[in-house]
C-alpha cells in the first residue's frame, strides 16, 4: 500500500505545483497589463497618494487636484476625459535635461525646450506654444479655435486640427496615442500668440472627440473657417459643463523622450508609466458612446498700463 499512497501524494503535489505556476503566470500577466495599459481617469488621481498602490511602485505618482470646485468630478465616465498639455517653448540652456526641439528659421537653426504650463496660466504675446492632446477613447479628434474678447464675445471659429499638413490629416485617437498640435514636422512646429485686436483677452479651444469621422467636414491643408451656427449646434449637442483637474508639481516640467517619440509616431503609444497630461478635462454625465466636446481657454496676461506722468 505504501508505494500507491506515495504515488498519490506525488500526483497531488505535482498538480498543486502546476496550479501555483498558472496563478503566478496569470498574476504576472495582469500586473504587466496594468503597467502597459494607458488610462487617463482614476478616482485616486484627485487625492494625494503617499504610498504606491502595490509593492514595487508602478510608475510615477499621478496626483491631480480639482481646479473647478463648481464642476466636481462626480459621475465622470472614464472614457469621457481628454488630457491636454500646453507647452511653452523657451531657448535651450546647457544644463537642460529635457528633449530639445530644433526650429529652423531661414538659414538659422535654434534649439528650444518645451515646458509644461497649467491650464489657467497667463500667456504673453510672442509666446511660442504647442499642444499635446490625448483621448481616453478610440475615435476622431477635432480642435476649433476662436478668439475671445474682453466683452465676452468670441471671434470666428476655425478648425485648426485636422489638416492635411499635420499627420497627413490622420485624426484618429485611442488611449495612449499622443497628438501634437502642430506636429513636430510642421514648419513652424508651434503657434506664436498674437492679439488680432487690442481687446482680445485669449483663445477658446473646443476639443471634440467623435466615434466616427465628421463627414460634413472636408479636411484641407490650412485651418478652415466654420460657420458659427454649426459650432453652436455641436456645443449644444455634445458639450456641457467642463471640469478641470491639474497635475500637482507638473508645471515647469520639460518635454521627455517618451512624449517626443509618442507624438512623432501614431504607432507608438504611451504606457501607463509615461508622464501624465498636465490637465484633465471632463464633462460629468457625458456618455462614452457619444461625441464629446470640451472647452479650454488660453488667457493672455493683462497688459501693464504705464503710470501717468505728472
Amino acid at each position: 500500500m505504501f508505494p500507491i499512497r506515495a504515488t498519490r501524494f506525488l500526483v497531488v503535489g505535482i498538480c498543486a505545483l502546476a496550479l501555483c505556476s498558472v496563478c503566478i503566470v496569470a498574476t504576472t500577466q495582469n500586473t504587466q497589463d496594468e503597467e502597459t495599459t494607458r488610462k487617463l481617469w482614476d478616482t485616486a488621481f484627485s487625492t494625494a497618494r503617499k504610498k504606491p498602490t502595490r509593492a514595487g511602485g508602478g510608475g510615477p505618482r499621478r496626483d491631480y487636484r480639482v481646479a473647478t470646485p463648481r464642476v466636481p468630478p462626480a459621475g465622470v465616465s472614464g472614457e469621457s476625459v481628454v488630457g491636454v498639455t500646453v507647452w511653452r517653448l523657451r531657448p535651450s540652456r546647457d544644463a537642460d535635461e529635457g528633449e530639445r526641439m530644433i526650429v529652423h528659421e531661414g538659414s538659422d537653426a535654434a534649439a528650444w525646450i518645451p515646458e509644461r504650463v497649467p491650464g489657467n496660466a497667463g500667456l504673453s504675446e510672442g509666446d511660442r506654444v504647442r499642444l499635446s492632446v490625448e483621448a481616453a477613447r478610440t475615435g476622431y479628434l477635432y480642435v476649433i479655435d476662436r478668439e475671445q474678447y474682453a466683452d465676452g464675445t468670441l471671434g470666428e471659429p476655425y478648425l485648426i486640427f485636422p489638416t492635411t499638413r499635420t499627420l497627413g490629416g490622420d485624426n484618429r485617437v485611442t488611449a495612449g496615442r499622443l497628438v501634437d498640435i502642430p506636429a513636430q514636422e510642421d514648419s513652424p512646429p508651434f503657434f506664436t500668440l498674437r492679439r488680432s485686436r487690442a481687446d482680445q483677452v485669449g483663445e477658446v479651444l473646443s476639443v471634440i472627440v467623435t466615434p466616427a469621422p465628421l463627414e460634413e467636414l472636408e479636411i484641407g491643408a490650412q485651418a478652415q473657417r466654420l460657420s458659427p451656427e454649426r459650432v453652436v449646434r455641436w456645443e449644444k449637442s455634445w458639450g456641457g459643463r467642463t471640469g478641470r483637474m491639474e497635475l500637482n508639481d507638473g508645471a515647469g516640467k520639460v518635454w521627455t523622450k517618451e512624449e517626443k517619440e509618442a507624438g512623432a509616431s501614431a504607432a507608438r503609444l504611451l504606457k501607463a508609466t509615461a508622464p501624465a497630461p498636465q490637465t484633465l478635462y471632463y464633462c460629468p454625465g457625458a456618455k462614452p458612446d457619444e461625441p464629446l466636446l470640451i472647452k479650454l481657454e488660453l488667457q493672455y496676461r493683462r497688459r501693464r498700463v504705464p503710470p501717468a506722468r505728472r
